[in-house]
């Protein structure tokens, strides 16, 4: 897709936004509102990109294996990067949101394919302006992001792999107000948990003070286990709570 499209897709985003919502249409790559205001060019692209999801949801249909799915994806991401980059500039233009099925479907598949950090604008702008996801996913966005989101850093955290902290507390600071199944919350403040113990000992290794991100780490795995007592965080809290207490520094004046 060129520049001229990315373009293309801020302008249509930025005319939709301010445009009047009499006979509102959605098409898989529309913004918040598609009317007889917005320039025939414009509409054809929409058209096209549409067009393109539809070719390629056939295609991930028909591919059994998960990940032969994400290799596929990895390779789909390109061909929309500018049309949503445009979208994202053009409702940030217009102080306003752009819905339809092209950029959280995208949201989604970065997330699959492990982009997190490419996922975080627009699961912002999903999230802030409550965009409504496809009809072929069964979540809403903030349950669909906070589960696949700590599913992945679980996985990877139980490979011994460590998992972008900043990203998931980006996701929960997003989510804190959303509605979820506590058992969804519950996993996000696990992995959570433990992405800070992991950051507490490597402090205490380099001999700094560990003691306040033992004591979130702590937190976060205790409020895990008050929403969902399955989680799997007992094991860890009981050594936490050991490393807190070594790491805390002796008593004044102690001699030993």
């Amino acid at each position: 897709m060129s520049l001229a499209l990315q373009i293309q897709a801020r302008v249509l985003a930025a005319q939709a936004a301010t445009a009047p919502h009499d006979g509102d249409t959605a098409t898989a790559g529309s913004p918040a509102v598609a009317t007889p205001s917005l320039d025939r060019e414009a509409m054809t692209a929409v058209a096209q990109i549409g067009m393109r999801l539809t070719h390629d949801l056939r295609r991930l249909k028909e591919i059994r294996s998960i990940d032969r799915k994400i290799a596929a994806k990895r390779e789909m991401l390109p061909e929309y990067a500018e049309w949503v980059d445009g979208l994202l500039t053009g409702a940030r233009e217009a102080g306003a949101g752009v819905s339809g099925d092209v950029l959280p479907t995208v949201m989604v598949w970065r997330i699959d394919v492990g982009d997190f950090a490419g996922a975080m604008p627009l699961i912002e702008h999903v999230l802030a302006h409550k965009v409504a996801m496809p009809t072929r996913y069964a979540r809403d966005a903030a349950t669909l992001v906070v589960e696949e989101i700590a599913e992945a850093a679980i996985k990877a955290q139980a490979a011994d792999q460590p998992f972008d902290l900043a990203i998931l507390e980006q996701v929960e600071a997003l989510t804190v107000d959303d509605d979820m199944h506590d058992e969804v919350r519950a996993k996000l403040l696990k992995a959570i948990g433990f992405e800070l113990d992991r950051a507490a000992q490597t402090a205490s290794g380099a001999g700094a003070d560990a003691t306040p991100l033992f004591v979130r780490s702590l937190a976060a795995m205790k409020a895990a286990q008050a929403l969902h007592e399955r989680v799997g965080v007992k094991t860890t809290i009981k050594a936490v709570e050991k490393r807190l207490a070594a790491a805390k520094p002796d008593p004044a004046g102690s001699t030993g």
